[in-house]
């Protein structure tokens, strides 16, 4: 008997850890040494966990055997209110918090709560493909945004506001932006919340980013705008603190909740059905929040984040027909190609045959469903020179491609 996937599927796809990936590991399996730029994951890269960090989680281990509360244990949710309160977000309680295995699962938990078939949520193009995927799983239907590149990739607010329908729940945020690294200005963030408060929707802010900031770049919190909006924020461990396998995530409801009763008691009901959060990761998030934070050292132009921006960011630019908006924040670059020196029709196409001649591992642009097929994500994390040499092959393999 054939046995086929689900239906649920039909729309979801991540191709940050697709066919293209799937090919580099054959190719790893024979022999080959392929330089990564698709996934943000700091550790390959040499990026250590802060100690204080791993300190606490190693003390607490032998406590840590049995489930905690299933929104996560009292000292870290503490430690996660204390930090919005620290960045202006006000009426925040312990209870508002839920500590996740990551915040995709707290991204899926807040969308399957909320969402009817048919339901419509609002994402960015390009997106963190975690949200469309999840959208349409769960019965949702991503309606895509432009984000302006000329804007250095700022939401087109007129844009969001044309794509409101009265099937429209919610509007999604990414901020820092994965893949493009952008960080909205305030009054892009003001005209966005006064969109969701003439439309009655829902925020979901994610801010995994929030302290990966360039050039003294000022990051605010859509939450403090809009103490008037229910806002759903979204942080962890993963890049701030470089853990990404401790899968040690937050949300946090804030705003008026008393008009949100059903949807929270939805969220308590997931949030009982997983159990708890990985409970020894849930042990890092007080020391991490309360210490040193080494991060703001590794975005300075002499750290290893700031020079690898700023590196990848020249060189790409320094390409024949490749052009890319400095980012802000986040890991990440996102290049554009002249489709007229290159006209690529496949993007994913694109990717294996850069993969195939130069083995090098990249995610095209459409896997962050990006509307057209002119651009890639490079991830910054790499060492500065494996990062030029990367570029360098890029070029290479470029020079073939121009017609």
């Amino acid at each position: 008997m054939q046995v086929n996937q689900s239906g649920k599927l039909t729309n979801v796809c991540y191709d940050i850890r697709g066919p293209v990936l799937k090919r580099a590991k054959q190719l790893e399996a024979e022999g080959h040494r392929i330089l990564k730029l698709n996934i943000g994951n700091p550790a390959p890269f040499g990026f250590e966990a802060p100690p204080e960090l791993l300190q606490d989680m190693i003390r607490n281990l032998p406590d840590a055997h049995g489930y905690s509360d299933s929104k996560g244990i009292l000292p870290a949710r503490r430690a996660v209110v204390q930090r919005f309160e620290e960045n202006g977000v006000t009426g925040v309680d312990v209870e508002d918090v839920y500590l996740g295995n990551g915040v995709s699962e707290l991204i899926v938990m807040t969308l399957q709560a909320l969402l009817n078939n048919g339901d419509e949520v609002l994402i960015p193009a390009p997106d963190y493909p975690l949200w469309t995927a999840s959208a349409s799983l769960c019965g949702g239907t991503p309606v895509h945004y432009l984000c302006d590149e000329d804007a250095d990739w700022a939401p087109d607010t007129a844009d969001i506001e044309a794509k409101v329908t009265d099937r429209t729940r919610a509007i999604v945020l990414i901020n820092p932006n994965n893949p493009t690294g952008a960080v909205y200005p305030r009054e892009v963030l003001e005209r966005i919340a006064e969109i969701a408060r003439r439309h009655n929707l829902i925020v979901f802010a994610d801010e995994i980013y929030d302290r990966i900031l360039y050039d003294d770049t000022e990051h605010v919190p859509i939450a403090s705008l809009a103490p008037d909006l229910l806002c759903l924020t979204f942080g962890g461990l993963s890049k701030n603190y470089r853990v990404a396998g401790f899968r040690s995530g937050w949300m946090v409801l804030s705003g008026p909740k008393e008009h949100a009763e059903s949807y929270i008691e939805g969220l308590d009901i997931l949030a009982n059905m997983r159990l708890c959060p990985n409970v020894p990761g849930q042990h890092a998030i007080q020391a991490a929040l309360g210490g040193y934070q080494s991060i703001d050292d590794l975005v300075l132009p002499t750290g290893r984040l700031g020079e690898q921006r700023d590196r990848a960011w020249k060189l790409l630019n320094d390409l024949p027909g490749v052009s890319c908006v400095q980012p802000k924040g986040a890991l990440y670059v996102f290049p554009r190609l002249d489709p007229a020196m290159y006209p690529i029709e496949d993007d994913m196409r694109f990717a294996f045959d850069l993969l195939e001649q130069q083995k090098l591992l990249v995610v095209q642009g459409t896997g962050f469903n990006w509307p057209t097929t002119d651009h890639f994500r490079v991830v910054t994390l790499q060492y500065a020179d494996d990062l030029e040499e990367s570029i360098t092959r890029i070029g290479v393999f470029l020079d073939a491609y121009r017609r």
